[in-house]
């Protein structure tokens, strides 16, 4: 969000500056035009009497006039030095930045309007410098998801071929490879389907006019059953599920579909990166009509730089640390996760400490 500077009543500082300089030197020049002026009178009519001209008493009104103007202008110009000089300095900041130098700083040490419009400079050139740097990172991350997207749906795209090639050719041995074949390229486009899933739900989640299908919901209900259709997958990978969810209704008005698909996503995360065999912990409170749902699990320790970028879309910590028999993901899980909480004006944050990984997201139970 663009930070405004705070908005101050019109300040006529420099006029008033300028004024009194115009008066000083007004009444210097008056000053030196009279000392000027009489001693001129004197010198002349001594000149005059002794050299017997008095036609040089004529001139006099003709330099009075211009000793008054060099006067004034010189008084002036002197007294108004600095302001000029603030202008210069102005000028020659605008020049800098408009050659590209948003790295530099207007000087500020005035209070006046001058003052104010150096500050605006440097402001602007902040606000500048803010926005190219978000357009690259915006640059970066349309490239990033294009490389992101191109190396997911490639390798079960690759797989795919190479299978169906197998069958086109009829390079089997028997009908029991053939039937492995076939199972193994359902799979790789069941998964390539997931991968287009979680990225048309991104860009669904992420889009301006995304809308949410709000009904009064028995979460509790809904979360027994997600568990309850999760344990053969988790018992499958050797992973143990313990739930601490409680037993009575809790009625939330949320939209059920996106609530149980990041809390999918969260649950699949764990058991992709749980140390085999292990356990995950479910747990969920509502406490002052906020929900708050755990998942825990044990892992591999993240790096700092891990932890911080872990919500971002296609990003995967390691794919070695994928368990045997567990597709890769699409790196958005996570993401969308978030998105589907932050849309229910909730959070979904990680509390990672050494082994241990607990993914809490938190929602108001009467939103909307």
């Amino acid at each position: 969000m663009t930070k405004l500077l705070p908005q101050t009543k019109p300040d006529k500082r420099i006029q008033i500056h300028i004024l009194n300089r115009m008066v000083v030197s007004l009444i210097i020049s008056i000053v030196g035009s009279v000392i000027i002026n009489n001693g001129l009178v004197v010198s002349i009519t001594k000149i005059s009497k002794r050299i017997e001209q008095p036609w040089l008493l004529n001139i006099f009104p003709y330099v009075l006039t211009p000793t008054f103007i060099v006067i004034f202008t010189f008084t002036f110009l002197v007294s108004t030095r600095k302001i000029v000089r603030d202008l210069m300095t102005l000028e020659k900041g605008l020049q800098y930045i408009s050659e590209g130098n948003l790295d530099y700083r207007v000087p500020v040490d005035r209070q006046d309007e001058l003052g104010r419009v150096a500050s605006n400079i440097n402001h602007m050139t902040e606000q500048l410098q803010q926005q190219i740097v978000k357009e690259r990172e915006l640059e970066k991350s349309k490239m990033d998801m294009i490389t992101g997207i191109s190396h997911d749906l490639r390798t079960p795209l690759t797989s795919i071929i190479g299978y169906i090639e197998l069958l086109r050719t009829d390079s089997f041995q028997d009908k029991a490879e053939y039937t492995r074949f076939v199972e193994n390229t359902y799979n790789k486009a069941t998964h390539l389907k997931k991968l287009l899933d979680d990225l048309f739900e991104y860009t669904r989640l992420t889009s301006v006019d995304t809308q949410l299908n709000l009904k009064k919901i028995d979460l509790y209900q809904l979360l027994d059953q997600l568990l309850f259709e999760f344990q053969p997958l988790a018992q499958e990978n050797g992973i143990h599920m313990k739930k601490d969810i409680g037993d009575a209704p809790i009625i939330a008005y949320i939209d059920s579909d996106k609530i149980a698909r990041a809390i999918d996503n969260l649950l699949m995360n764990a058991l992709k990166y749980s140390v085999k065999p292990g356990m995950i912990d479910i747990r969920m409170r509502i406490h002052h009509d906020q929900i708050t749902i755990e998942v825990e699990n044990k892992g591999t320790p993240l790096t700092n730089e891990q932890k911080e970028r872990l919500f971002d879309r296609f990003y995967k910590v390691d794919y070695s640390r994928n368990s045997e028999g567990i597709q890769s993901g699409s790196g958005l899980g996570l993401s969308i996760a978030k998105n589907i909480a932050e849309l229910h004006q909730g959070t979904l944050t990680l509390h990672h400490i050494h082994d241990i990984f607990i993914f809490q997201l938190r929602f108001p139970a009467n939103f909307g």
